[in-house]
């Protein structure tokens, strides 16, 4: 078989499929359908037939902080001396010099262009931007879905877990 047709016959199973199974349980966070999943594992339950859907998914951003032009010219240098750092190293293992030459001249121009472009980039949000955060991909719930053929032991199993759970979590 061809390359061009090995990638032919392997396409279709990377294309995203909704997912297949009766819902056995729902839960308000990932965490608890992970620990569901476990309790079913340690159960000797066939997990390799049980999916966790995230249900209504939602971009949350979590502000962490006020920016400043102190923090972003900080963050920038930091970022620009690992990268100076990183290039000087790559030059002086191909240079014949000693290495701390290289080192040095990357630290410091990673350091002035890493404040440079955050500077840049700060300025021209022209203070409509002046906050960091952080985002996330979470689901309003996360289903528990199983093979028809074991979904009723899965909700039994899941059922024992709900009733042996300490009521105040």
């Amino acid at each position: 078989m061809t390359s061009a047709t090995q990638l032919l016959h392997t396409r279709p199973a990377d294309l995203p499929t909704p997912p297949t199974g009766w819902p056995i349980g729902s839960y308000a966070t990932y965490a608890e359908a992970q620990r569901a999943v476990d309790h079913l594992a340690g159960r000797d339950f066939p997990v390799h037939e049980v999916t966790i859907v995230g249900v209504g998914p939602m971009i949350v951003e979590r502000v962490v902080g006020r920016l400043t032009w102190r923090r972003v010219l900080a963050g920038g240098a930091a970022s620009g001396a690992w990268f100076g750092l990183f290039v000087g190293l790559l030059l002086g293992l191909f240079s014949t010099g000693p290495l701390p030459v290289p080192l040095l001249t990357g630290l410091v121009t990673g350091v002035f262009f890493g404040t440079a472009f955050a500077a840049a980039g700060y300025a021209s949000l022209r203070g409509r931007r002046d906050f960091a955060s952080t985002t996330q991909l979470v689901a309003g719930r996360y289903d528990v879905l199983c093979e028809p053929r074991h979904a009723e032991l899965g909700r039994d199993l899941l059922a024992r877990l709900a009733l042996a759970a300490p009521s105040g979590r």
